[in-house]
């Protein structure tokens, strides 16, 4: 018994070694951003043709939007595992993992497997590299072992989500059956365009020939933009405020319940474990998505199961999206990153909670609308902490308390550029604020690594 305890213990230590490695392979090479600077799809195709093209192995529902993807796409998976299918989902960025970008039926990929595809697909990765001239990027190979994974498994269909934009997105050498869009803002200007609208013909290039067009609520010259590319490649068009959308809302334990118009029935009773507004249209979309997908169109009838749609709906979960992570005070994480993100989440805990005080640990990007995320947070916190995760793009925790020092005033900010150190003072100044005891609240926020970096420091994976 203990010969087979130390062997197992061997095997794990191995394992976790080399997933370690695998993962700093990986993050050694061109960052994610590299792979739509050159506005071509050529290293990808490449990839995939060495690989034996897995991107057709299964049908695509193809995400992109400015926010709201991750947790629609988790929604989507989640709703289809109900149903009875194998899914995979890949998305981006990760929390804790890379290998949380690559997941089968709703679950990550485990360390050994990650290797597993790694080791089988590396090959062909280093063949391309010589052929292009130049090593592919970070999130290129990680497409490729997410495409080499569900072709694997296999699955029944692929979730995807862009990393980023639309029409030069790695992700975008898959033809989707289903393209849904999230609301489109203004982030990631440098790549995407410097308005909503030029955006908006970057990321409708998801939307293919023949394709089911799932559409949120849009600004009007968005909108515009996304239904002609629809009526230039043919592709149906559901509509969020016509063809499906919210019917009913109401604040519940934890969450929300809903009633939902979908493309081919109503749903009511649908509880989702999720707070905010916001998230009851991302349910909207991920519902009209899923319908679109199981019935093949847009049309009037009976429905699905309304039973195992209240299951998937149930079943939803999405770290790192107003995550409670700890009680007594109350610590809640975000990843909002822009002011459209950032707006929402902040009408979401008005809303869904009650802190006196509220104290804000802050830690962004320098290439942020910083100065826009500060102004959306202004109203709901009483004091900052202004503080940086472990990333080269980071702001300095000091440059950043410049600028919030502009909108919240000097005796409301604080600096401390660890963030371990910030969260340790922001959970003491809620104590010290709190009017009652338990009172006081922490939301942690402004970018995804600094949510994710913080879940980790609370114990989380």
């Amino acid at each position: 018994m203990a010969g087979r305890e130390a062997a197992d213990g061997a095997r794990a230590r191995s394992t976790e070694a080399a997933y370690v490695e695998t993962e700093r392979a990986l993050l050694g090479r061109l960052p994610e951003h590299k792979s739509v600077e050159g506005a071509s799809l050529e290293p990808i195709r490449l990839l995939c043709e060495l690989l034996g093209d897995p991107q057709q192995a299964a049908p695509v529902i193809h995400l992109t939007g400015t926010n709201g993807k991750t947790t629609t796409a988790r929604m989507i998976d989640s709703l289809l595992v109900a149903f009875g299918l194998r899914t995979g989902r890949l998305t981006s960025p990760h929390l804790a993992e890379i290998r949380e970008r690559i997941t089968l039926s709703g679950e990550p990929i485990s360390p050994e497997r990650f290797v597993e595809i790694y080791s089988e697909v590396m090959p062909f990765v280093d063949l391309a590299d010589q052929r292009l001239g130049r090593p592919m990027s970070f999130f290129e190979v990680v497409t490729g072992l997410g495409f080499a994974a569900f072709a694997d498994a296999p699955v029944d269909v692929a979730v995807l989500e862009v990393g980023l934009g639309g029409t030069w997105d790695t992700t975008n050498v898959a033809a989707g059956k289903v393209a849904v869009v999230t609301p489109i803002a203004v982030d990631h200007t440098k790549y995407l365009g410097a308005t909503p609208v030029e955006i908006a013909g970057e990321k409708a290039g998801i939307i293919k020939p023949g394709a089911i067009a799932v559409i949120a609520q849009q600004e009007l010259e968005v909108a515009e933009v996304l239904m002609r590319r629809a009526a230039e490649v043919g592709a149906t068009v559901a509509r969020e405020g016509l063809e499906f959308g919210v019917v009913d809302r109401e604040l519940a334990v934890g969450g929300q319940q809903l009633a939902l118009k979908g493309l081919t029935g109503t749903y009511d009773g649908i509880y989702l474990p999720l707070h905010g507004v916001h998230q009851a249209h991302n349910a909207a979309c991920a519902l009209a998505a899923v319908e679109a997908f199981l019935a093949g169109g847009v049309v009037e009838g009976e429905g699905l199961d309304a039973d195992l749609v209240r299951e998937g709906f149930a079943n939803v979960s999405s770290p790192g999206r107003l995550e409670v992570v700890r009680r007594s005070p109350t610590v809640i994480l975000d990843a909002a990153h822009n002011p459209h993100g950032a707006a929402a989440a902040a009408a979401a805990m008005t809303e869904a909670f009650v802190f006196e005080p509220l104290i804000g640990v802050v830690g962004m990007m320098q290439d942020k609308d910083i100065e826009g995320v500060l102004e959306a947070f202004e109203p709901v916190m009483a004091r900052i902490v202004c503080t940086q995760n472990s990333t080269q793009r980071a702001m300095p925790a000091a440059e950043l308390a410049e600028l919030a020092i502009d909108v919240f005033g000097e005796d409301r900010v604080d600096i401390a550029a660890r963030l371990d150190d910030a969260l340790d003072l922001g959970v003491r100044l809620a104590d010290e604020g709190s009017t009652a005891m338990g009172s006081g609240g922490v939301l942690v926020t402004g970018s995804v690594i600094t949510a994710g970096e913080a879940r980790v420091l609370f114990g989380g994976r």
